[in-house]
């Protein structure tokens, strides 16, 4: 690769915008032209968007602020078609972007299109203005004295159910899920999560999956009906379906398959990142969070400074650490885990658990910042014995 090569990164949510910002300072005096696309101006905090939701406000970051002095060209427009054959970005359904290479870095939103009603009657943590709009609503429904569903016991419902019910006491909140919340996490964990949900008086419906979501319940599969007088979904994500619809090769969900160094299978000069790819390991396939996702942008930033220079790159590696869960603004717990995810007896909880999580959220922010004058790493673990075998 030689000077002017323009590269465009599509998506500035958490790896979008770590990939730009450290590819920037790993490239310069290099010629390379960088774009960041993406539709908002706001760069959103997602890990952070069920406090907003709960009703707290929240740093406002804008991305062209996060990006100055870096040289990175911002264009805020949505991608509304990718032509990987003439290696061109369409945004907005007019404007037309060049590249020599793409990050594609689109991330996910939540699933609201499997479980007839959710549309129509419930809320998604997919940006600050829905969690915002559903937070008015939860002070309705508090000075009336009412109900609200989260459905979804992953990571967001259990943080989003322990955040409203703390923030509005008064609520009789319940949790829906197909599998026991915490599952992945190890008895004392598990069972210290739940202490904490029964201290903030949060109802379990466990064992079954909610058949259709009305504009005051919550109809179950197994054919009871919740009084919902809010309705929060968490429960599953979808992608974008750019990636597919322009011929790259994805996987059954729409996600970009991905070779050894996260380049497209098809098309090698597209580099895929966080949730938007299909990345597998020896011990699996990565799972969409930030703790995965931020590492996939780092890599991918060093890896085309490298190819930019001629140079050879290594596989990627990369190994879990922990699962940080937040039980409302006073209460946390951590549970430490091997590379492939699964859990290990260390773990946290109580106020240095609450300082640990806070730290981990805050930490995308610090990272952009530094990362604009020196390497920093957001790889805790390369996954040891677990990732030196490459996947099949």
């Amino acid at each position: 690769m030689t000077g002017n090569h323009r590269i465009v990164v599509l998506g500035a949510g958490y790896t979008g915008m770590f990939t730009a910002v450290r590819l920037a300072h790993r490239t310069r005096r290099t010629g390379v032209e960088i774009t960041l696309v993406n539709p908002s101006g706001r760069f959103v905090e997602r890990l952070r968007l069920h406090q907003i939701a709960a009703g707290q406000e929240l740093a406002h970051h804008r991305i062209s602020d996060m990006l100055d002095g870096t040289g990175v060209t911002f264009v805020q427009g949505a991608a509304t078609a990718i032509d990987p054959e003439a290696r061109r970005i369409t945004v907005d359904g007019k404007d037309s972007l060049a590249y020599d290479t793409l990050v594609y870095a689109l991330g996910s939103s939540t699933d609201t299109g499997q479980v007839p009603g959710v549309d129509a009657h419930a809320h998604a943590l997919d940006s600050p203005e829905v969690a915002a709009r559903f937070a008015a609503r939860l002070t309705e429904v508090a000075a009336a004295g009412g109900t609200v569903t989260v459905c979804g016991g992953g990571l967001t419902g259990i943080e989003a159910a322990a955040e409203i019910a703390e923030a509005h006491p008064g609520l009789k909140v319940t949790l829906v899920s197909t599998e026991e919340p915490g599952s992945m996490m190890g008895d004392k964990a598990r069972a210290y999560l739940h202490g904490a949900l029964d201290r903030l008086g949060v109802t379990r419906e466990t064992g079954t999956r909610v058949a259709k979501v009305l504009p005051g319940s919550v109809e179950l599969a197994d054919g009871r009906t919740l009084r919902s007088d809010a309705c929060l979904w968490t429960a599953g994500v979808r992608v974008s379906p750019l990636a597919a619809d322009a011929g790259i090769a994805t996987d059954a969900h729409g996600l970009i398959l991905t070779d050894a160094t996260l380049r497209s299978v098809s098309h090698p000069q597209i580099h895929a990142v966080g949730d938007a790819a299909a990345v597998r390991l020896a011990y699996g396939q990565l799972h969409g969070s930030c703790q995965s996702g931020l590492p996939t942008a780092q890599y991918t930033a060093d890896t085309i400074a490298r190819l930019v220079r001629g140079r050879s790159v290594k596989p990627f590696r990369f190994g879990y650490f922990h699962q940080p869960v937040s039980l409302g603004r006073r209460d946390a717990v951590i549970q430490f885990t091997r590379a492939d995810f699964t859990p290990v007896r260390a773990r946290l909880t109580g106020r240095s658990a609450v300082m640990y999580k806070e730290m981990v959220s805050s930490s995308p922010i610090m990272t952009y910042r530094y990362s604009k004058r020196m390497n920093l790493t957001t790889i805790v673990s390369k996954g040891g014995r677990a990732t030196r075998t490459p996947a099949a």
